[in-house]
């Protein structure tokens, strides 16, 4: 799977509190989630992304609570893919969980700027920078967590497996 998109910078240990904000907690509905992802840490966020774009962080992106919200805000907002140099565990779980591609990959976290267009290929977890000409190698994601991406979550993957089943 490919995915193509503009990137949006952030640094680390960005936590579930600047991704969603507590204060939004009081619903689930992906679009109200949506309107106010990553607002603490950028206000203009919500009106600046477009469908595709990625967000590129530090180390430690996602600690903080286990909140679900964060993942289901970011991939309603329609960033496509979370780039970062380390992430939370149980923001990596939540993310795919909730069908969010997600790769470490230091380096191009390191050197991917706001404004540069990047393309991801998570089946090989190759990063390229084309505004850079550069390519890194992120960690590959594992064949049942790409599955998960591409049912759109667990919830998803786990209704297909039923159905299939006959269940």
């Amino acid at each position: 799977m490919k995915l193509q998109g503009t990137a949006w910078k952030f640094g680390d240990d960005v936590d579930t509190d600047a991704i969603i904000p507590a204060r939004y907690l009081n619903t689930t509905d992906p679009a109200l989630l949506a309107a106010h992802c990553m607002e603490d840490a950028d206000p203009d966020f919500t009106k600046k992304v477009r469908p595709g774009d990625m967000i590129i962080a530090g180390k430690n992106f996602g600690c903080g609570s286990s909140r679900e919200h964060a993942p289901i805000s970011i991939k309603a907002a329609g960033v496509s893919c979370v780039i970062a140099a380390s992430f939370a565990r149980i923001f990596f779980r939540n993310a795919f969980n909730m069908g969010l591609p997600i790769l470490e990959c230091p380096e191009a976290a390191a050197a991917i700027s706001t404004g540069d267009v990047v393309e991801v290929d998570l089946d090989g977890g190759i990063v390229v920078n084309h505004t850079r000409n550069e390519t890194y190698q992120a960690q590959q994601v594992p064949p049942f967590m790409q599955q998960l991406v591409k049912a759109g979550g667990l919830i998803p993957y786990v209704r297909e497996q039923m159905r299939q089943q006959g269940r």
